[in-house]
């Protein structure tokens, strides 16, 4: 059986669905984690072939020898394996020490580092926003001067639309300084030019020899927007219509950035937008999609998408393609202001019209404290529905959004 190595198999609490479908594929699977062996959860352990504890990841030497003592053990370890951002290029270095097949230093580099992942694509005639790094003041007051407003500033590196600021005048331009602190030598900075249109992203599970699944989602509005503004209700929504006309540009900008990135036997997440100037590519990350996305995409298509990402992974193969039978949708449910929830109005109109249709929800017991806005899709409460058509389930989140208050106080 093949030996895998999961890197973090019990944080965040996501990675078990993974370990599962790695021990459902008949995978020998160890882990890698910065938890500590007596925390490690009964059906972890019981789960696990062996374990190793690393106190800090970001390590490498330690990294490194725990996974080389793993290897000592025996069996033979065939992947080394991450789904969790902040370890893409730990574990990349860690296969490079050790000899383990899998997303090389140089790829990690390439889905990790915003900057450098654009300016190779771009080069490669792959469409992207103007962009610049950004150092220092100047050269953010230089890109606006160039490019003029609005403009984007984002890390350099993570995905966190909370920490991205956009940049409409003068006065924004000053706040987002201060805000970011781009002389800070922690953090680095990166500058676009701002793409108006619609956002969505591709996402796929690759195989050695190409894509084994792909799925395609949308933001309702942009990410940007709905990190930032309270009274939004946010939609990402899968579509079930990806092999229809109209997707077909996404399909090829998706698979034109996996191939010259040469991704393989990896899931990839691509954010694009689509607007005047036609599709951009936005970014992407050798990782599945956050908000636990994969959860509604394995509802949508009556499949268990984990499992099916750790067959193709271990075995090469499908064995449940997707079915495509569903769109699906999560609608994220902002409290009216910061502090605890005192409760929920709407819910039950909610359940009575569209109870069989919503598949999971999450609605926190009053007195619990709010999480900013920024948080995510997962932050406060939230409702994932299915529907065969996609615009009706458009017409659902929206009502939904509409029908459902979260007090807060």
């Amino acid at each position: 059986m093949p030996h895998v190595i999961l890197v973090a198999p019990q944080q965040p609490a996501s990675q078990r669905r993974y370990l599962r479908g790695l021990a459902k594929a008949g995978a020998v699977v160890s882990g890698v984690g910065q938890t500590r062996p007596e925390r490690l959860e009964p059906e972890v352990r019981h789960l696990l072939h062996a374990y190793e504890h690393v106190p800090d990841l970001r390590d490498e030497d330690a990294f490194a020898a725990a996974v080389q003592r793993i290897q000592a053990r025996g069996p033979w370890v065939d992947r080394l394996e991450t789904t969790v951002e902040d370890f893409l290029l730990p574990t990349a270095r860690a296969r490079a020490k050790t000899g383990i097949p899998g997303l090389t230093v140089e790829q990690a580099l390439f889905c990790s580092d915003k900057l450098r992942m654009k300016e190779h694509l771009a080069a490669r005639g792959v469409p992207c926003a103007r962009h610049t790094e950004v150092g220092f003041p100047e050269d953010l007051a230089r890109f606006v001067a160039d490019v003029g407003y609005p403009v984007v500033l984002k890390p350099r590196v993570g995905s966190r639309a909370a920490d991205s600021h956009r940049i409409d005048d003068a006065e924004g331009l000053e706040r987002a300084l201060a805000a970011a602190r781009v002389e800070d030598a922690d953090q680095a900075w990166v500058a676009e030019a701002f793409v108006e249109g619609h956002e969505g992203f591709y996402d796929t599970v690759m195989g050695e020899d190409g894509v084994a699944m792909e799925f395609a989602s949308h933001y309702y509005p942009t990410v940007l927007e709905a990190m930032h503004t309270r009274w939004i209700s946010p939609q990402v929504v899968h579509t079930n219509r990806l092999h229809q006309d109209g997707y077909d540009r996404v399909r090829q900008l998706g698979q034109q950035v996996i191939g010259e990135l040469a991704l393989r036997s990896t899931a990839t997440h691509m954010e694009w937008f689509h607007g005047p100037g036609g599709h951009r590519f936005s970014e992407i990350g050798a990782r599945p999609p956050s908000s636990g996305f994969w959860d509604v995409y394995s509802e949508a298509n009556e499949i268990d998408v984990y499992t099916e990402w750790a067959r193709v992974l271990v075995r090469g193969r499908l064995e449940e393609p997707p079915t495509h039978r569903y769109a699906a949708g999560l609608i994220n449910l902002r409290p009216s202001q910061d502090g605890v929830v005192r409760g929920y109005s709407g819910v039950e109109r909610m359940q009575r019209a569209y109870g069989e249709l919503i598949f999971r929800m999450h609605l926190p017991p009053p007195g619990t404290p709010t999480q900013p806005i920024g948080a995510g899709y997962l932050a406060n409460a939230w409702v994932c529905v299915k529907h065969p058509d996609y615009d009706e389930l458009r017409g659902i989140l929206d009502d939904i959004g509409r029908t459902v208050q979260v007090w807060a106080g």
